[in-house]
C-alpha cells in the first residue's frame, strides 16, 4: 500500500520516495532546521515517508510571518474570509480520495473511518464559512442601554496569532476544528501537527495553500518531540494556545502559558462511561459499546471504555458483546471487511499492553483479547474485555488509549450516575435506554460535556465539544469555537457628541 499513487491529483504532490518538506511558511514548503524523521506505517511496521521537521529555531520566522499577514486578514470583511474556508472545503472534497488513502496509510484506519474524517474536516470549513457569512451578531451588535444618551455596541476582534498543536489520533479532524474556526475569526495561523501522522496534514494543508488565502495567514511546522510546541507557548506574540493531547502536555502547555497571561484551550483527557440501563435494547447497546470502545482501535479521548450494565441484563449483555468482540475484523486498511485497525505506534502498542499486564495483575477477568494480534507486523492488539474490574485499578480509572473495554454492573440508577462521575474527567458520556424520562435524567446528572442517547458518537460542527474537570478547559465547534478566537470589545458612545 505504500506505492498508492497520491501524486494523481495536482492539489497533492507528495512523493513519499523522497524525502518531504515539513514547514509551510507564505504557502510555501520548505525545509526545516531539524533532522529527518521517519513516519512509519502502523499497519506493517515498515517505515513509510521521511520528513525534514522544523525546530524551535523556526518558530520567530513563522510568527514573522503571521505577524505581516495579521492585520489585513484580521480587518477582511467576514465574507471574504468565508469565501476561501468554502475555497478549503471544495479543495478537500475534490481530492477526498487521495486524503482518505493517505489516512489510511498513515493512521492505519479502516476505509469508512477515513472516509468518515474527510467528510468531517469538509463540513466544519463549510460550517464556519455559513456561521460568519449569516449572522453579523459573530463580529459586531448593538447593545442596548438603560440611558438614551448613550449608545452601545460590542465588537468581536480576533485574538491574533493563534498557536494550534493538534494530536495524532484524529489528523484532519481535530486540525479543522482549530484551523477552521480560528481563520473564520480574523486569526492567523501557525499549525503543529504531531510528528506520527503529518502526511494527510500535509496534503490538507497544500490545500489550504492553494485555496486564495493570503500569504502568512497559515503556517505549518512539522516538528519532531516537543521543542516545536514548547517554543510556541512560550512566545511572546503568539495571541493563543489550543492544544488537544495528554493532561500532562496540557498542564505544562497551562503552566508556560501563564508567564504571559496567555489564553489556552485545552481538550485533554476522558475515561467515558457507556450506561446500560435495564430496559435497553440489547441491540442498540452492544452496537454502542462495540464503536465506543473500539472504533480508531480506541484510541480516542471519547471512549467509553467504562461499560455500566445493569445487573438484570448483564449476563444476557456480556455474551452479545464478547461474541460480536470476537467476531470482529482486525487488520490492515487492505483487509476484506476490516472494522479495527491497528495502534499508531510500537511505543502506543507497548503503553496498551502494560494496562492490559496491570488489570490483570489487579484482579480483573479477560472475557477476550489482552494479546497482541498473532501474524502480524504491525501494531495490532485484539480488541480486549474485562470483567470485574476494581474500581481503583488503573484500567478503570485511567485513560488507556486503546482497545480496552471494562465491564461494571449497576443496581440503580443513581447508582450508576455515581459510578460514572466518579472519575477525574468529564468529557463525553452514552445512555442506552428506551425511556426518555430515564434518559433526561442522566443528561442532567451526568458531570460531561457531551452525552449521547441511543446513538452512536456522531459529532455535528454545530454542537461544542470539550469536557468538564480535567477533560479540558473551554470548546471546540459550534459558535464556542469561533469565540475562543475571538476577543470581546464594547464601545459606549454619547449620541450628542457627535457633530459629523
Amino acid at each position: 500500500m505504500n506505492d498508492l499513487a497520491i501524486q494523481g491529483n495536482a492539489l497533492l504532490p507528495l512523493d513519499l520516495s523522497q524525502p518531504i518538506d515539513g514547514m509551510l511558511l507564505n504557502n510555501q514548503w520548505q525545509a526545516g532546521h531539524g533532522e529527518l524523521f521517519n513516519v512509519m506505517n502502523p499497519s506493517t511496521g515498515e517505515v513509510l515517508a521521511r520528513v525534514k521537521t522544523a525546530t524551535a529555531a523556526d518558530v520567530p520566522t513563522a510568527v514573522a510571518a503571521a505577524k505581516r499577514a495579521l492585520p489585513a486578514w484580521k480587518y477582511a470583511a467576514p465574507a471574504e474570509r468565508a469565501k476561501v474556508l468554502r475555497q478549503i472545503a471544495t479543495g478537500i472534497a475534490s481530492a477526498a480520495a487521495q486524503l482518505e488513502a493517505m489516512q489510511q496509510l498513515n493512521s492505519g484506519k479502516p476505509a469508512f473511518e477515513a472516509s468518515l474524517d474527510v467528510a468531517d474536516a469538509i463540513a466544519t470549513f463549510e460550517y464556519y464559512a455559513d456561521l460568519i457569512s449569516n449572522d453579523d451578531r459573530h463580529s459586531e451588535a448593538e447593545v442596548a442601554l438603560p440611558d438614551d444618551a448613550f449608545e452601545g455596541e460590542y465588537v468581536l476582534e480576533a485574538c491574533g496569532i493563534a498557536g494550534l498543536i493538534v494530536p495524532w489520533n484524529f489528523p484532519m479532524v481535530t486540525t479543522a476544528w482549530k484551523v477552521a474556526p480560528a481563520l473564520a475569526a480574523g486569526c492567523c495561523v501557525i499549525l503543529k501537527p504531531a510528528e506520527l501522522t503529518p502526511l494527510s496534514e500535509i496534503l490538507l494543508a497544500n490545500i489550504i495553500a492553494q485555496s486564495g488565502i493570503p500569504d502568512g495567514v497559515f503556517n505549518v511546522l512539522v516538528g519532531a518531540g516537543s521543542d516545536v510546541g514548547a517554543a510556541m507557548v512560550d512566545h511572546p506574540e503568539i495571541d493563543k494556545i489550543s492544544f488537544t493531547g495528554s493532561n500532562a502536555v496540557g498542564r505544562k502547555v497551562m503552566a508556560a502559558a501563564a508567564r504571559f497571561t496567555k489564553p489556552v484551550s485545552l481538550e485533554l483527557g476522558g475515561k467515558s462511561s457507556l450506561v446500560v440501563c435495564e430496559d435497553a435494547d440489547l441491540d442498540t447497546a452492544v452496537d454502542l459499546a462495540l464503536k465506543g470502545v473500539f472504533f480508531n482501535a480506541g484510541q480516542m479521548c471519547s471512549a467509553t471504555s467504562r461499560i455500566l450494565v445493569a445487573e438484570s441484563i448483564y449476563p444476557a449483555f456480556k455474551a452479545r458483546f464478547v461474541a460480536a468482540t470476537e467476531a470482529m475484523v482486525c487488520g490492515a486498511p487492505s483487509v476484506e471487511n476490516v472494522e479495527m485497525g491497528p495502534l499508531i505506534s510500537e511505543a502506543q502498542l507497548n503503553r496498551v499492553m502494560s494496562y492490559i499486564r496491570a488489570g490483570k495483575e489487579a484482579g480483573a477477568h479477560c472475557l477476550t483479547g489482552g494479546e497482541r494480534v498473532a501474524d502480524s507486523s504491525g501494531y495490532f492488539i485484539a480488541p480486549t474485555i474485562f470483567e470485574n474490574v476494581p474500581e481503583e485499578s488503573a484500567i478503570w480509572k485511567e485513560e488507556i488509549f486503546g482497545p480496552v473495554a471494562c465491564l461494571m454492573t449497576f443496581q440503580t440508577d443513581e447508582e450508576a450516575i455515581e459510578i460514572a462521575n466518579h472519575s477525574d474527567y468529564g468529557l463525553v458520556a452514552t445512555v442506552v435506554s428506551q425511556s426518555k424520562t430515564r434518559s433526561q435524567k442522566y443528561t442532567r446528572q451526568l458531570h460531561v460535556g457531551m452525552v449521547w442517547v441511543n446513538s452512536p458518537q456522531v459529532i455535528f460542527p454545530h454542537t461544542s465539544w470539550g469536557g468538564m474537570k480535567q477533560s479540558g478547559i473551554g470548546r471546540e465547534l459550534g459558535p464556542w469555537g469561533l469565540r475562543a478566537y475571538q476577543q470581546l470589545k464594547h464601545v459606549v458612545s454619547l449620541k450628542e457628541s457627535f457633530t459629523l
